[in-house]
């Protein structure tokens, strides 16, 4: 209903199917012929004037390249510039900023993080290394361990390989 009240003072644009409609009217037979031949003049020159229009862009196309060939300049500069720039811009935006500023300081964190995860390898290896050297030590020295009917000697001849593993020593 709505639709029907607006009649002609539509603003919404043409459809494909107004398009059509508007094209097949024929509008000739309401135009007298001195109209009609004004309309036939004007659009003759407007063709014209796009013709000489899109010579003259052309013709100032190929002066922009002459002009930039002898400034040395070349599309992969041109990228590299507008790139460039486009990079500044960016940097400079506050969404840029506080990301950066976030990750920085998670950075920051996972860092420190991994560095305490390091220590604490260090630490427990280290620990190992001193419970390793002892049992050496132990089996080494202790006579009972040393006997051929016990299961400890097998025991010691894998801790001594261990030991004997480069993974194991201290550079």
């Amino acid at each position: 209903m709505e639709a029907q009240a607006r009649g002609l003072l539509e603003t919404e644009p043409l459809q494909g199917r107004d398009e059509d409609t508007v094209a097949s009217a024929d509008f000739s037979s309401m135009l007298s012929e001195e109209e009609r031949e004004e309309l036939k003049a004007e659009l003759v020159q407007l063709e014209d004037e796009i013709t000489t229009l899109r010579q003259v862009l052309s013709a100032k196309e190929r002066h922009l390249v002459e002009i930039k060939q002898k400034l040395g300049m070349n599309l992969m500069n041109e990228l590299k510039q507008n790139f460039s720039k486009s990079w500044h811009d960016m940097q400079t935006t506050t969404a840029y900023k506080k990301t950066h500023e976030t990750l920085s300081h998670a950075g920051q964190k996972a860092t420190a993080a991994f560095s305490n995860v390091g220590t604490a390898i260090s630490k427990k290896f280290g620990d190992m290394r001193c419970t390793t050297a002892l049992l050496l030590t132990l089996l080494l020295l202790s006579p009972v361990l040393r006997c051929s009917g016990c299961r400890s000697h097998s025991i010691g001849y894998s801790i001594r390989h261990s030991i004997s593993m480069p993974a194991m020593r201290r550079k």
